[in-house]
Order: structure tokens, then C-alpha cells, then sequence
């Protein structure tokens, strides 16, 4: 069998579906080719599956802590791990189901199978209909990444798992090893902490979720022991055996001490890999660490040949993927003589980052250290979750927002949060940055009362020595 296309879009994540709904409502004939599950890792086994394990975790914790909204609970309060993950994977199901129906709503032609570069706009894909070879003029690599290994100690499913074995665990662990504390090792390591796991964080770098604020760092680690964590900054696994019971680890210290501990199980979260082997790219595009290397508009180096989302440079993050997949798709509609879009490239410094750790972190630009490692003369503004009323009335008055500003221009250069539902609060200072607001501008805005966002503006306020509230 063969086909014909305007645009192939290799693997369906949310930049690869999302690029391919853009070409469609464009007026290109499109098709996508998945070998798993539509909507990718993010979607099946990513974003949203945690959050729905988190979310279960944060009711738990509410119910744990009832006597403190004065509620009387009766009887202890016990994780049913089964029912949780099912409903887990039910949130996932429902959303794959969506995505089926949004390629069949916009005519999109989906090609279930193993799809292989045999040129810059054809393929070949292997899938329960036998081979098919497709053409375009146009084919977008959306492959996603995977999670990385340790070279001494791949995941067995067993006792070390990556987020994916985390997800649906044979077993509530009694005692938990996390390797890493990026997004992915913090918010396991929040989840299974919640369910009343003994949990050890080791993290290599000398603080925990190394890419925020200094002062986010520092925060949460004292947060998360003070929730009964073990924080092991300036630290690494030298080896890591599994056996029937659990794993043996020798972890050296930030002093060089090295120890060996028992765990249940450990969760390795080291970063990912790129999916960019074996799919007939190497002579197309060029690589760098296995990374697919793209201009701004998602061009790679050989005509017709485009690619998105995690296979490319970072920041690692679904929602960039969707956004690159709708600069990818513009742009190809664009070459294909649509006057009428105007693809614009992706400013990296207004990519909004989240972690939904309980307290959940959410930032956007530069941290303060970076601002002045680019030579910016800055103001700093501070507030507390304690000083705002909605906060202590949910009973969570612990966190704090911070802003950084130009001091000569009032330019906003990044904001950073940490505290209940910062998640949902940073978007406004994510348009704000986008729209190249001002000090200014954003002490002129009208915050609603009572909310957390009012600690929005006292942020930038207290930037400039005129915080209200505390």
C-alpha cells in the first residue's frame, strides 16, 4: 500500500497530534504515524497520569490533615494503590479516546505502526496492515524522548523502575530510592511521600531542582524534610543492585562518605533520551547528542524535513511541543503559498516551567542569578504566602512569589514561585512577559480580592519598596 500527503507527522505526542490539527485547519491533507498510544508519553504515560496520581495524593494529604479545617474524620485513611492507579489510567484513556476523535473531526488520516525515514519527505510504516510507504511534502519528526538509564543499573520493571514502571507499581514501596530531582524525581518522590513512604531523594548537584530559583530550592528542601523526606544534595549512586527484597545502593555523600542502604525499590529520574535512533534519520538531519538540530522555524537541514517537541534541544516540556507544533505547521503552510499566516519563532525565555510537588514550584524567565550573570542591574521583589489572606484561609500559608526586574527598564526578566497552585498562577506573569510589560504596567493591574493572585502584584510592588500587605 502507499500514500500521498501534504504533511506526515511522525509520532502523536502533544507536539506531533497538535501540529497535525494546525495542518489540517490550514487546508493540508495530513496524516500522523504512531506506533503506541495517540497522544504520546505525555498524554498516556506522562502529564497527565501524574497528575491524577497527584491529585489523589493532595486528597489524601487534605484528609490526613482534616482536624485542621475542623473536620472530624473517622477511622484511619488508607491508600487503595489499585484504585488509584486505575483511576489513573482511566484519566489517561478517556484523553486517548479524545485524541482519536479530534484527528477524526479534523480529517486527519492516522497510520498505526513503526514508521521509518526512507528519504527527507517519505516513509515507510510497519503496522498490523503489513508495510505501507508514504510521501509528502512536508514530514514532521514529533518522535518524543524516553527516560534515561543508569548505565550500571538499567530499569527492570521490579524493584528500579522509571516514571513509567512509578506509574503502575506492582507494589506500594516501603522504602524509596529517587535518583534525581528534577520534575519527574521531585513529584514521585512528593506522590509516594503523601501515600506515607520512606522516601530518600539524592540528587547530584548541590540543590534539589537545580533549574529553579536558588531561593525555590532552598525552600522546598526544608518543606519536604520538614514532611518527612531524606535530601541528599551534592550526592550520587555509585551502584545499585536489585534482589528479591529491594535494592542495594551505595550513595557517596556531599563529604565523599559513601554508605550502602536497603530500599524497596528505586525510581531513576536522570533525564531522557532522545527517540531519534533507527528511524532513518542520520543522513537527513543533523544530531547533537542524539537531538534533532532545528532553526527557529523547526526546519532541519534537508528540505521538506521538520521536527518538534522533545527529539529536539530543550527545554524538555509538552507544552513547548505544542507550541512548536503550531510554529512547524504555519510555517509549512506558509512555503506552500498561504499569505495569511505568519509563523513566529518560539522565545525559549517565556517558557513557563511547573513541578506538581506538593508545594507545587511554577517559574518563567530568568532566575536571579542568571539576570545578573547577564550583566542586568536588578530589583527583586519578595511576597509571602503568609501575608495574603486567601492563603491562610485554604490553610496555605506557606510559599512565596519572587520577581526580578530590570532596574534600568522595569522589564520583567522572570518570576518564580513556590506554594499552593503556583501552577495556575504563573501564566500571568508568563503573558506578561510575552506582552513585554513593565514594573509599571503590572503595578496599574487590578489583582481580584481575596486570591492568591494578589500576591502577584505585591511581588512587584515589594520590587520597588511598596508592598502593602507585609
Amino acid at each position: 500500500m502507499s500514500a500521498s500527503y501534504d504533511v506526515i507527522v511522525l509520532g502523536s505526542g502533544p507536539g506531533g497530534y497538535v501540529a497535525a490539527i494546525r495542518c489540517a485547519q490550514l487546508g493540508l491533507k495530513t496524516a500522523i504515524v504512531e506506533r503506541e498510544n495517540l497522544g504520546g508519553i505525555c498524554l498516556n504515560w506522562g502529564c497527565i497520569p501524574t497528575k491524577a496520581l497527584l491529585r489523589s495524593a493532595e486528597i489524601k494529604h487534605y484528609m490526613d490533615h482534616a482536624a485542621s479545617y475542623g473536620l472530624k474524620v473517622a477511622g484511619t485513611i488508607e491508600a487503595d494503590l489499585d484504585a488509584i492507579v486505575k483511576r489513573s489510567r482511566g484519566v489517561a484513556k478517556q484523553l486517548n479516546q479524545g485524541i482519536g476523535h479530534l484527528m477524526k473531526k479534523n480529517k486527519i488520516t492516522v497510520h498505526m505502526g513503526e514508521g521509518t525515514l526512507t528519504g527527507p519527505t517519505s516513509l515507510t510504516v510497519k503496522g498490523d496492515k503489513g508495510e505501507e510507504k508514504l510521501t509528502a511534502k512536508h514530514v514532521i519528526v514529533a518522535t518524543g524522548a524516553r527516560a534515561r538509564d543508569l548505565p550500571f543499573a538499567p530499569a527492570d520493571g521490579k524493584r528500579v523502575w522509571t516514571y513509567r514502571h512509578a506509574m503502575v507499581p506492582p507494589e506500594m514501596p516501603s522504602k524509596l530510592l529517587v535518583i534525581g530531582s528534577g520534575a519527574i524525581g521531585i513529584e514521585f518522590a512528593s506522590f509516594y511521600n503523601d501515600m506515607g513512604v520512606d522516601v530518600t531523594v539524592v540528587e547530584m548537584l548541590d540543590r534539589i531542582v537545580p533549574v529553579e530559583d536558588a531561593d525555590v530550592s532552598t525552600f522546598l528542601e526544608k518543606n519536604l524534610k520538614k514532611q518527612g523526606m531524606t535530601i541528599m544534595t551534592g550526592a550520587g549512586v555509585e551502584d545499585l543492585k536489585a534482589h528479591g527484597k529491594g535494592v542495594t545502593a551505595k550513595i557517596k555523600d556531599a563529604k565523599g562518605k559513601v554508605e550502602t542502604t536497603e530500599f524497596s525499590h528505586a525510581i531513576v529520574a536522570i533525564g531522557i533520551v532522545p527517540n531519534t535512533e533507527n528511524i532513518g534519520l542520520e543522513s537527513h538531519a543533523e544530531l547533537d547528542r542524539g537531538f534533532i538540530q532545528i532553526d527557529p522555524l523547526c526546519r532541519t537541514k534537508s528540505k521538506g524535513l521538520w521536527a518538534i517537541g522533545d527529539c529536539t534541544p530543550g527545554p524538555w516540556l509538552a507544552h513547548k511541543a505544542s507550541h512548536e507544533g503550531v510554529t512547524c505547521a504555519e510555517a509549512i503552510a506558509q512555503e506552500m503559498g498561504n499569505k495569511d499566516v505568519h509563523p513566529h519563532p518560539l522565545d525559549r525565555n517565556n517558557i513557563p516551567g511547573c513541578t506538581y510537588c506538593h508545594p507545587q514550584v511554577a517559574s518563567v524567565g530568568m532566575t536571579e542569578a542568571k539576570a545578573k550573570e547577564a550583566g542586568y542591574d536588578v530589583k527583586v521583589g519578595n511576597f509571602p504566602f503568609i501575608g495574603n489572606g486567601k492563603a491562610i484561609a485554604l490553610g496555605e500559608a506557606e510559599g512565596f512569589i519572587k520577581t526580578v526586574f530590570d532596574s534600568k527598564t522595569g522589564e520583567l526578566l522572570g518570576a518564580h514561585m513556590v506554594g499552593a497552585e503556583v501552577t495556575e498562577l504563573i501564566q500571568g506573569y508568563t503573558v506578561g512577559k510575552q506582552l513585554e510589560t513593565t514594573e509599571e504596567e503590572l503595578m496599574q493591574t487590578v489583582f481580584p480580592h481575596p486570591t492568591l493572585s494578589e500576591m502577584m502584584h505585591e511581588s512587584v510592588l515589594d520590587a520597588y519598596g511598596r508592598a502593602l500587605h507585609f
